[in-house]
């Protein structure tokens, strides 16, 4: 789709989703430009583009091209509160107005759609999705809820016949595409504040499923509640990984399909939970018709996503791994990871709970999840969207985990806490602004290494 409007001014501009979409506008010849809370990585990439962005929530400081009604498109994220003064003069003055969401939608409506869907795993296998097709010299464009390493940038574009989207549960916004091939990664208890218990969640996916195309098709993860052609790991899969190796820190597997097996694909990111990923991208790859020569081979250069298990250090003595990981599940996933690539090492486990809804619905399995590591330093709640919930904080959640080395924290301490554990492997996980301290951990430890 190129927009019926010229001008697109984007609401929230700095989220990584909003930023793929106003990355795409620019490619299309569009003029962009837009606001967001705070200046990031995101913002100054786009600032680069020459997209004009404001830091101020202050209608006086939008171009006047941008509030031409007829010739303006207005996008925003559902994180924006309704208070929002630019996102209420809009609004007041009858603009075309749109959430994210239903822009990704209308874009996509009139290309071959891919679209993956799952509580955890939607930007890693996105990202592989799209460097498949990228690599196989396929015409299509993706947009990642993540920075790709591949091509440093949440935006990969060869044409636009075919688009690759992830298709996101929160506030029910995967309910505005209507895919031609889907896959739900996972389906597990997440943004209750939005659908109050499990089973609406479940209802949800559902509801998503029957949004596919009549001639579509629909991949599961093998065991989820939902009928489709399944995929999983070492068990009775349609599409399955069998035979898997570690070697030179890589995975090594066999890929067995409804008509064959095909050998020794190679993948480098570590932890079953993205061999997973790997696995449904090149399912959904090959049923589309792509050659298993030219996916075996882009399938070894697939790089990874920034703060998706990715390593900061990595010496004999000492090794510092950023993951994203704000569920429960997702933190397991990634204490697996570190267990099956060092076993025996001690791991230091830094983490920013994200929501305080989250640390509340889900704080037995918050606990019980990080327990698991050696040492366990505890920042604050990152409050995102949220006010604070009385009772509901971060010494709540230390209280109930279960090892007695643990503590709280802040960022101003967190360098020399880090420096005071021996643990060889040190991991920062959260989806709040931890990540912003990354570089500063990695510059002190790598002096003291």
């Amino acid at each position: 789709m190129s927009s019926d409007k010229r001008n697109i001014y984007f609401i929230g501009i700095g989220g990584i989703g909003m930023s793929a979409l106003a990355r795409y506008f620019v490619a299309n010849g569009n003029k962009v430009a837009g606001y967001d809370r705070t200046p990031s990585d995101n913002t100054k990439a786009l600032q680069d583009l020459n997209v004009d962005i404001h830091f101020e929530d202050d209608v006086n400081l939008i171009s006047n091209i941008f509030k031409d009604k007829d010739s303006t498109l207005i996008v925003y994220t559902p994180a924006i509160p309704k208070s929002h003064s630019e996102l209420n003069y809009f609004l007041e003055h009858n603009f075309k107005v749109k959430k994210r969401s239903q822009v990704l939608g209308d874009i996509t409506e009139n290309t071959f759609c891919f679209a993956v869907a799952g509580t955890h795993g939607k930007t890693t296998t996105t990202s592989i999705l799209g460097h498949l097709l990228n690599e196989c010299e396929v015409e299509m464009t993706a947009f990642l809820g993540g920075i790709s390493e591949n091509y440093n940038s949440n935006l990969i574009q060869n044409g636009t016949k075919i688009t690759v989207v992830e298709a996101d549960e929160f506030d029910r916004s995967f309910l505005t595409l209507s895919p031609d091939f889907a896959c739900i990664t996972s389906m597990d208890a997440d943004h209750l504040d939005i659908y109050g218990d499990a089973s609406e969640l479940t209802k949800s996916f559902k509801d998503f499923t029957s949004k596919i195309k009549p001639k579509g098709k629909l991949f599961i993860k093998n065991g989820l509640p939902i009928n489709g052609i399944t995929y999983g790991i070492e068990d009775n899969s349609d599409y399955c990984a069998k035979n898997i190796r570690i070697e030179n820190g890589a995975y090594v597997f066999d890929l067995q399909t409804p008509k064959t097996t095909l050998k020794d694909f190679k993948f480098h990111l570590p932890g079953r939970h993205n061999l997973s990923n790997a696995l449904i991208a090149l399912a959904m790859s090959l049923e589309y018709g792509l050659s298993q020569l030219k996916l075996t081979k882009a399938l070894a250069s697939y790089k990874g996503v920034k703060r998706r298990f990715t390593y900061h250090i990595k010496t004999e003595n000492l090794v510092f791994i950023d993951d994203y990981a704000h569920h429960p599940e997702e933190i397991n996933a990634v204490h697996h990871a570190v267990r099956e690539m060092y076993p025996g090492d001690a791991v230091l486990a830094v983490f920013q709970p994200h929501l305080f809804s989250r640390t509340q619905d889900f704080v037995d399995e918050f606990a019980m999840a990080l327990s698991k590591f050696d040492e366990i330093l505890l920042l604050d709640i990152y409050p995102a969207r949220e006010l604070p919930i009385p009772g509901v904080n971060s010494k709540w959640l230390l209280d109930k985990i279960e090892n007695p080395n643990k503590e709280l924290t802040n960022k101003i301490q967190l360098i020399s806490k880090i420096e005071q554990s021996s643990a060889k492997i040190v991991l920062t996980i959260g989806a709040g602004d931890i990540g912003e301290e990354v570089k500063k951990i990695k510059e002190k430890l790598s002096i003291a290494s």
